[in-house]
């Protein structure tokens, strides 16, 4: 092989890579610019981006060292759905200040004082509060208002009436919560009579209108105020609560049965002895003695359990087993009375239960018909709920919802009592203190509430929402010798009272013209009919057409 054939062929070689290495060398060079080039545009759209983030983050979250508004919507929502006292949302406040911007958290104090004028705001906007469906036929104002009374500590008594929309359980699928009512008017009083109740309804009536139904428990001073406002035009369909005529039911049915009170006397001993012991954690569960009947049920599933663990049999010497048997007390003996009374009022419970969640409608009514089959048909309880059921679903068939639900349940103001009394009032549970915040604890806190809150002067909530609290007579009383009688001087005047449109109403307001369409009862013609005059004058015209038609 010759020497240039040798150069030759190495030349081609040489060649053949150099190439190669050229395609490769171009290749990353122009990845290289496209990869610099594309960089570039990233930092740019990255600082666009951050730019625009830090916009939107500027405009939602509020500056609450600037916006007081939004401070006091921070504040509100921290009691009201946190569930913390005045004095912790003032801490927590005080903790995240230098977070938020805030130079100094707002006591106590001045969070009481949010929320007593979130009260005021919450009763002045009720008027523009409208229901979802008003029936063509009624001049009612389309809403359901449940009435109530509770006691507090002193000798008030705490009135309350709520507004739930007629239709709730066609917008909401699940049983109405305190967000879904509306607080009408709440007013203490030393006593309550069917009179008064009836003289405070007819007061809020006049501003807000006659509502489409009255949600009510079983007390006679209630039952007599809404026939007093029959009696004068302005009557209404009244419902009558499940859990009261349960409860009714099965205090007819077991109150006076043989073994009643011999089980409610075991069950009280069984819970003396076994407080400090052992077995603490078979304590029976602790019933009211007022509204007994309606958690007894509650006690009885308690001894069906406890007498499954002392099953026959000899027990061993100093065994638990043995403990337990000795201190049962007669509670053995009333296995009659527990077993018949789960037989007839387990079924009730569940029944009240599909009631509450999705509400009286010939639906639940069915699901109900097949739990009581259980109770025996002669039996009062199942006489009692069948009798009562249809009277119910002939006032929801009224109201066009037999279809949707009718609510039938005041869970809503005992929950509310119930959170009024042990949230934000400290050891003193004044039934003024209680009323004050009422108000407050219904419906949502929104923001637009917040700068209402702000907008309300110190002269008007000292107008509004002044009253004698309990607090106030123990500083005056206490402290001074000799000044007891002084006790007396407080009258009625010193109760709170708080109804829409009671402080804020002219003196001459102009008589508005309403204009109701209405279905003709001897056709299917729709008929005008325009009136002129109060909701108390309307209401009592509407009453009487109503009477001439049937």
């Amino acid at each position: 092989m010759s020497v240039a054939f040798k150069l030759k062929k190495s030349r081609e070689g040489w060649k053949e890579k150099a190439i190669g290495r050229g395609h490769t060398i171009h290749y990353l060079r122009k990845e290289q610019r496209r990869l610099k080039s594309d960089v570039k545009r990233y930092k740019v759209k990255a600082l666009q981006t951050k730019t625009r983030l830090e916009e939107a983050h500027k405009h939602n979250i509020p500056d609450y060292g600037k916006d007081k508004a939004s401070l006091v919507y921070l504040a509100l929502q921290l009691f009201s759905v946190a569930g913390i006292s005045f004095r912790a949302v003032s801490r927590v406040l005080s903790v995240i200040s230098g977070i938020l911007g805030i130079a100094k958290a707002p006591s106590h104090q001045t969070i009481i004082n949010w929320w007593l004028k979130l009260s005021m705001v919450k009763m002045q906007a009720i008027q523009q509060v409208k229901a979802t469906h008003i029936p063509r036929y009624s001049f009612s104002n389309g809403f359901i208002w449940m009435v109530d009374i509770s006691i507090g500590l002193g000798d008030g008594k705490i009135l309350t009436v709520l507004a739930l929309d007629a239709q709730h359980h066609k917008i909401a699928p699940n049983a109405p919560r305190l967000q879904d009512v509306h607080c009408v008017g709440v007013s203490v009083s030393p006593s309550w009579t069917g009179e008064k109740i009836a003289d405070f309804m007819k007061e809020i009536i006049a501003v807000l209108g006659r509502p489409a139904a009255l949600l009510k428990d079983g007390g006679a001073d209630l039952a007599k105020s809404a026939r007093l406002l029959t009696e004068q035009g302005l009557g209404t369909l009244c419902i009558d609560d499940v859990s009261h005529k349960i409860a009714n039911l099965v205090k007819h049915k077991y109150g006076k049965h043989p073994l009643f009170n011999t089980f409610i006397s075991a069950c009280g001993k069984i819970s003396k002895r076994f407080k400090q012991s052992i077995l603490a954690c078979l304590v029976p569960p602790k019933v009211s003695v007022k509204a007994r009947f309606m958690n007894l049920h509650r006690l009885v599933s308690w001894a069906e359990k406890i007498l499954k663990h002392s099953a026959p049999g000899r027990a061993a010497t100093d065994s638990l087993l043995l403990k337990l048997r000795d201190g049962l007390y007669e509670l053995p003996e009333c296995k009659t009375f527990i077993t018949r009374f789960i037989r007839d009022v387990t079924p009730l419970m569940e029944c009240q239960k599909i009631i509450k969640n999705k509400g009286l409608s010939h639906e639940t009514y069915a699901q109900c018909q097949v739990l009581i089959e259980v109770i025996p048909p002669s039996s009062s309880l199942r006489i009692g709920f069948n009798k009562w059921a249809n009277e119910q679903l002939s006032l929801a068939k009224t109201l066009a919802v037999d279809h949707i639900g009718l609510t039938i349940s005041t869970d809503q103001i005992e929950s509310l009592f119930g959170k009024a009394k042990r949230h934000g009032t400290g050891e003193m549970k004044d039934a003024n203190r209680i009323a004050m915040r009422l108000p407050a604890l219904c419906g949502a806190v929104t923001m637009n509430d917040a700068r209402q809150v702000l907008k309300v002067t110190a002269q008007q909530q000292q107008a509004t929402m002044s009253a004698t609290t309990v607090i106030k007579q123990r500083k005056e009383v206490l402290a001074h010798p000799g000044t007891l009688e002084t006790l007396t001087d407080y009258q009625e005047k010193d109760y709170f009272e708080l109804i829409p449109g009671s402080k804020n109403q002219s003196k001459t307001p102009e008589t508005p013209c309403h204009i109701y369409v209405f279905e003709n009862l001897n056709g299917p013609r729709l008929e005008a009919l325009q009136v002129r005059g109060s909701p108390t004058e309307i209401a009592k015209i509407d009453y009487n057409m109503r009477e001439m038609a049937h």
